[in-house]
């Protein structure tokens, strides 16, 4: 006689939630496997191997408790223990295979079969680890179609996990993964026929109960192990975004470091020229003290003037070692305007050298934006050189740069660096940005790509465009102090 059972909604619908919980821890840990090396990657893989193995046994647990039958149940414990490692070992195997660098997908598609066949035989093996007054068999049909279920899944599961980034994907994956794992059981299920060959025993009262406790207790035990986990990764994720914040700090503070050893000569102008008026003026005072009759005004006037100049000379120092100092960043109220000024006196001998003209059109009473001085002026000064190396080759037609301000409608101030050098194609534009990628026989391919990613920094944007005759026009967006910065 086929004996029939009922399932519990409730135990059904926890199981499901086990299954898409685990399958989104298991995708955020495996998002720290990519960068990490050596003992930390083994770590986090076996981490995402169980957290995803764990948690497919678990639903699958929680799954068959949630099946009641009219006779009481029991289950193996040595065969229960040896479906829960045979579920962690197949997952563990497919993430490590398709974690590789050179995986391809032939790998994956055999890593998803392995895997896939691993959790079959993960489901089976539970279901041989159930004691009762029956025999169980199978339909042929629906074990097959459990298995090309098993085998979709986890080949999508591995396809997932090193391929979602964003929170958004990892919930869109996690369901679908979950209920595909959902999906295998229940098939799995429907394949099983209990046969009984004598009087049924009716199971007791509280057998009902006692399963419902016992998929509690399951549920509830994978959901702490879970919520740790997703601490653990959320940990990391914030020590590795601290060390990749510190990393592109210190990366800019080379960077400034090697353009202000390539303005060597315009800043010992920009020192040279205050120093000597200095040397004049103290020259003058002592002609007038040499003097029989005082003059107290010219002295008074050329005293003024050195007080003057060597203020200048102080204010170009303290640029210098503001550019040249490795800092936090100081994210004050700021003009605009005397960013760009300030780094235009740092550039403009060099900028003259090359024979380039150099012109402003700053927009006046812009609101202040939100940002670090230092930074900022790294970012005008990077934009400033490459606009006179794009020029290098211009002999044809004059070369001048026009740096403009303005503000935006979007609460953003908007600048432009805008050149007539040789231009740029929609092909190069891109990759411009990109680390280690540059036009120039000695450039380095790093000073737009920090420059990016300080202006992303700041809440704003970078890119480039064509202009409509000659050269090229850069242009970024700082928002207004007040309106956020990400």
């Amino acid at each position: 006689m086929v004996v029939t059972g009922k399932y519990d909604p409730y135990l059904v619908v926890l199981s499901i939630l086990v299954a898409c919980l685990a399958s989104y821890t298991a995708l955020d840990l495996s998002a720290h496997v990519g960068p990490a090396r050596g003992f930390a990657r083994r770590v986090w893989l076996m981490a995402a191997a169980f957290m995803m193995g764990g948690g497919i046994w678990s639903m699958h647990f929680v799954g068959m408790l949630a099946f009641i039958m009219p006779t009481p149940m029991s289950y193996d414990i040595g065969l229960t223990v040896l479906s829960l490692v045979v579920a962690i070992l197949v997952t563990g195997g497919g993430f490590y295979v398709i974690s590789r660098q050179s995986a391809s997908p032939l790998r994956l598609v055999l890593s998803g079969i392995f895997m896939g066949l691993g959790i079959a035989g993960m489901h089976y093996t539970g279901m041989a680890a159930m004691r009762g007054h029956v025999e169980l068999s199978y339909d042929p049909l629906f074990v097959a179609l459990s298995l090309v279920i098993a085998i979709g899944a986890s080949t999508v599961a591995l396809w997932l996990a090193f391929r979602t980034t964003a929170v958004g994907q990892k919930l869109v994956a996690a369901v679908v993964m979950g209920l595909a794992v959902s999906g295998m059981h229940y098939t799995g299920m429907r394949a099983a026929i209990f046969t009984a060959h004598g009087p049924l025993h009716e199971a007791q009262v509280n057998a009902g109960l006692d399963q419902t406790n016992l998929a509690l207790v399951v549920a509830g035990i994978t959901f702490v192990i879970l919520a740790f986990a997703s601490v653990a990764s959320l940990f990391e994720r914030q020590r590795a975004e601290e060390a990749l914040r510190q990393a592109q700090a210190n990366l800019a503070h080379v960077s400034r470091v090697i353009t202000l050893g390539e303005l060597t000569a315009s800043i010992s102008h920009e020192v040279n020229q205050p120093i000597a008026a200095i040397a004049t003026n103290g020259q003058v005072c002592l002609r007038l003290l040499a003097l029989e009759t005082p003059r107290p005004e010219e002295m008074r006037a050329a005293l003024e003037r050195i007080v003057r100049d060597a203020n200048r000379a102080s204010e170009v120092i303290q640029r210098i070692r503001a550019l040249a100092k490795r800092s936090e960043p100081q994210m004050v109220s700021l003009d605009i305007n005397d960013v760009i000024r300030e780094a235009i006196l740092l550039v403009q001998r060099e900028v003259l050298s090359n024979g380039v003209s150099l012109r402003t059109e700053l927009a006046s009473a812009l609101p202040p934006v939100l940002g670090d001085r230092v930074q900022l002026q790294q970012v005008v000064i990077n934009l400033l050189m490459n606009g006179v190396e794009a020029m290098a080759p211009i002999t044809d037609r004059p070369r001048e740069i026009v740096i403009r301000s303005q503000q935006q409608d979007a609460g953003q101030v908007h600048v432009a660096v805008q050149d007539s050098g040789i231009g740029i194609d929609s092909a190069t534009a891109e990759r411009l940005f990109s680390a280690f990628f540059t036009t120039k026989p000695s450039g380095m391919g790093m000073g737009l790509s920090i420059s990016r990613s300080i202006i992303r920094a700041h809440g704003g944007r970078l890119w480039v465009s064509p202009n409509g005759d000659h050269g090229a026009a850069f242009q970024f967006t700082v928002p207004i102090n007040g309106s956020g910065v990400s």
